[in-house]
Order: structure tokens, then C-alpha cells, then sequence
């Protein structure tokens, strides 16, 4: 039975998004009460923006992934701990015993969740399932225990819903996805320190007074302050530190100018399938439900378009590979996942709303959490990928990645859940509450941001007007 249930499960995840989306949503749209060909052309046109953003990102990590390469070996940087990339962790991750387990057991989580209003996040993005099962997984590897997995998979589940929800009003009025929530852990559980941060550089004498974001860059700078021009300077840049022929300078300033121009363009079109899905599932509900609401939620590359995001993500990488060889604690070799960095900075530049200089400080910091995270969890996660008969690189003893290192919550409660070390135990304590303190003195302040209204409680989970679960 269980064969026969992976078998199902590795077949919908082997079709991927683009091909999977058009079928879940047309499906989705008819029990809205859509018609059947308005919910097949809205689904279709998802997939079809799918597809051609991933060919963008695609474009993305083979010109940046190349000049990073180079600028590390003009570093000479010799590191233990080799980033794969996401790919890797997410095919070790659903390799693991527990994945066939935590796939359905989540989803009817998010499904429970959503009845008695714990959330309103409905996840839709199963292929990306595999953040919320990678903390199970390594839970499982660090306690041999196949419950106290499934329990804290779960808990993480529910903050990062909870996340999701906090942080939905920004999806809709700074990236302008209205009905859409990012409930991805290793993106959205940095907005309670990002929004700290941002509370910090408002009170700091000349930090508060820098906005740079991409209107006035185009304002002071004219043509060169166009995402097209800022993606040609920042290709030029990188290939010079990688120390690349004209050519190669060339190639690689028209590539990530080109990235900057297709990606809104291919958002763009994902949102125009999304739209009548989403507005069917608002009307339904409010029509069942009144006063409630529920937000689709999404892969996080649907927000990667934004251009102060591919701005900073591009500063980054220089800067990533810098911290790398500068951090006395760092051990991470950063490689494949330096294409993901314009996830790792969605927050960083929301909390700002689009401030490129603040959303750099942000980033940053974020970067330095994540080198000590795949440092300290290095070891867990090469057992767990030498478990599942991951085949290692040559040379490589011990991999993790970026994307793998960005879970705060999976630290955590790797910290809390053995009490018998105490050094670990009071170290996950500390970080428990400084974590829940934050989110805590942050909680409003999305709402602030946008006029939005910042009641004192949701207990109801009922929206007035926009006002949100806190």
C-alpha cells in the first residue's frame, strides 16, 4: 500500500508545476462554480507562466552560476561544507523514508487548519512541499524517531502558515498579488527579523535617510536607472570580478539585463491565469463563509520578479561569496544555490518596501544567519543525504546549500528537542524567544506600512476590511 502511495506521489511530482498547475486549478475552478472553459484557459496560462519563468531562472543560474564559480577560484576559497543547490536537497529530501508520510499527512493539516481557522493558507504548490518536509526529515535523522518528525514537521508547518498570513498584505500591496500567500519556510521565516531590522534602520542617523528603490533610480539616473541598464551594469560588474574576457562581460551584462526585463513579463502572464482563480475563490468563499478569506499559496519565484529584488539578489552575490571567505565561523562553500538568492532576499526588500540600500543591509545579515546555520548543521544533513545513497561530487566530504541552510525554525527545534544537551537546549531557548519577541514587536507593522488597520485581535479569524490575523 505504501509502494502503491509513493508510486502516485512520484508520479504528480515527476510532471512538475507547469504541468501539474493547468489540471489542479481547472479542477479548482470548477468547484468554484467556474465555468469549464474559464477555469482550463486560466489554469493552462499559469502553467504556461510557470514554464517560462522557470526558463528565466533558468537563464539566471547558468550566468550567474559560471561567474560565481570563477570569482570563487580567483578567491582561492578552500571550504569543507559544499553548497549542491536546492535540486539536490529537494530529490534527497524526497528520498527520505518520512516524505511519502508527510506529503498527504500535510496537506490534510493545511486542510484542517483551514476549517477550524487556524490559517488561511491554502498551499496549493506541492512540488515545493519538499520545505516544508525537509525539517521532518532532518528531525528524523537527528532522533531516529518517525513521531516526534511528523510532530515537529507539523508545528513548523503551522508557523510557517502562520507566516504566510502575517505577511499576506505585503504579497498584495508591494508585490501586488492580491488572494496570494508564500508560505515557504525558507524565505518567509526571515520577515520577523527583516521587519526588525528595518525598525533598527529607521532609528539609525543616516541609514533612515537613504532610499534608493527602482522609481527614483530611474528618476536620478535616467536610462540607466531602467532594470534593463541596472541588469547590464550589475552583468558587467560580476563578470569583471570573475575576470571573464570582453566577451564573456558582454554576454553575461545582455543576459542578466535580459532576466530583468523577461521575468515581470512571465509573471506577469502567471498572474493573468490566476486572477479569475483567485477571484472565483474569493467570491465563493465570502458567498459560504462571509467575512472570511483564504489566500492561494504560491511558489515564491511568483514575487523574484520584482526589480529591486533581482537588484539586491545580483549585489549579493559578490557580497555572499565575500562573507564567505571573511566569516571566521563560516564553512559553506557557496556554489549552486547563488542562483536562489533572489528568494533568500524577498523579505529583506519587502520589510523595506523596495528600499535597495536597506533591503542590501537586510540581506546581509540574513546571509550570515544562513553560513552559520549550514555550518552548524552540515554534519545532519551529509547523514542525512549519505542515508539516502546521495552520490557526493568528487572531493566533496560534507554538502549542504543556501536554500537548505534558510530554515530558522528547523534550528530551532533541532536545539529544543534533545533537553540533555544543554548548551544546544538553552542556545534553541534563547533563539525561541528572541524569535517569537521579534515577530512580536514587528506584528503590526505590514499593516502600518500599507493603512491597513491593526486591531488588537483575530480571535474570530473574521476579516474587517483588509485587517489581517495578527
Amino acid at each position: 500500500m505504501l509502494d502503491i502511495l509513493k508510486a502516485g506521489v512520484n508520479y504528480i511530482l515527476d510532471l512538475g508545476a507547469a504541468a501539474m498547475l493547468p489540471i489542479i486549478l481547472t479542477v479548482f475552478g470548477l468547484v468554484l462554480g467556474q465555468k469549464l472553459s474559464k477555469s482550463f484557459r486560466a489554469g493552462l496560462t499559469v502553467g504556461i507562466g510557470f514554464t517560462g519563468l522557470n526558463l528565466v531562472i533558468g537563464l539566471l543560474s547558468d550566468s550567474i552560476g559560471a561567474s560565481s564559480q570563477a570569482m570563487i577560484e580567483r578567491l582561492g576559497l578552500q571550504l569543507d561544507i559544499l553548497d549542491v543547490g536546492w535540486p539536490i536537497g529537494a530529490a534527497i529530501t524526497f528520498a527520505t523514508p518520512i516524505a511519502v508520510i508527510l506529503i498527504p499527512v500535510i496537506f490534510i493539516f493545511n486542510m484542517i487548519l483551514l476549517r477550524f481557522n487556524l490559517t488561511k493558507t491554502m498551499d496549493v504548490d506541492l512540488w515545493n512541499y519538499w520545505h516544508l518536509i525537509f525539517p521532518g526529515a532532518m528531525i528524523y535523522y537527528a532522533t531516529n524517531s518517525i513521531w516526534i518528525a511528523i510532530i515537529c514537521s507539523l508545528i513548523n508547518t503551522f508557523v510557517i502558515f502562520k507566516l504566510a498570513d502575517w505577511t499576506a498584505p505585503a504579497v498584495e500591496h508591494f508585490f501586488g498579488l492580491p488572494g496570494i500567500s508564500l508560505p515557504h519556510g525558507e524565505t518567509v521565516n526571515f520577515a520577523p527579523l527583516t521587519y526588525a531590522l528595518n525598525r533598527v534602520w529607521d532609528k539609525v542617523p543616516g541609514i533612515n535617510k537613504i532610499d534608493i528603490n527602482a522609481k527614483n533610480l530611474k528618476e536620478r539616473l535616467g536610462i540607466f536607472g531602467e532594470p534593463m541598464m541596472i541588469g547590464l551594469v550589475l552583468g558587467v560588474g560580476m563578470g569583471l570580478l570573475a575576470g571573464y574576457d570582453s566577451q564573456a562581460i558582454i554576454q553575461l551584462g545582455v543576459q542578466t539585463s535580459a532576466v530583468m526585463i523577461l521575468m515581470p513579463r512571465m509573471v506577469a502572464l502567471l498572474m493573468e491565469g490566476l486572477s479569475p482563480i483567485a477571484e472565483g475563490a474569493k467570491a465563493f468563499i465570502q458567498k459560504r463563509f462571509p467575512g472570511k478569506e483564504v489566500y492561494i499559496g504560491l511558489d515564491a519565484a511568483v514575487v523574484t520578479a520584482h526589480p529591486a529584488i533581482i537588484t539586491v539578489a545580483l549585489l549579493m552575490v559578490p557580497i555572499t561569496i565575500l562573507l564567505a571567505a571573511i566569516l571566521p565561523f563560516n564553512r559553506l562553500l557557496p556554489f549552486a544555490d547563488l542562483a536562489v538568492l533572489p528568494f533568500t532576499v524577498i523579505w529583506s526588500v519587502a520589510a523595506s518596501k523596495g528600499n535597495i540600500f536597506r533591503g542590501l543591509l537586510n540581506s546581509i545579515v540574513s546571509v550570515c544567519i544562513v553560513f552559520f546555520i549550514a555550518t552548524n548543521l552540515g554534519a545532519l544533513t551529509t547523514t542525512m543525504a549519505h542515508a539516502v545513497g546521495f552520490a557526493f561530487p568528487e572531493g566533496a566530504t560534507m554538502i549542504s546549500g543556501i536554500d537548505m541552510s534558510s530554515h530558522i525554525t528547523l534550528w530551532i527545534m533541532l536545539k529544543l528537542i534533545d533537553p540533555s544537551n544543554l548548551p544546544a537546549f538553552m542556545a534553541g531557548a534563547i533563539a525561541l524567544v528572541m524569535y517569537g519577541a521579534l515577530w512580536f514587536w514587528t506584528r503590526n507593522d505590514i499593516k502600518k506600512q500599507y493603512g491597513l488597520p491593526t486591531g488588537k485581535g483575530d480571535s474570530d479569524n473574521t476579516i474587517k476590511g483588509a485587517e489581517m490575523n495578527e
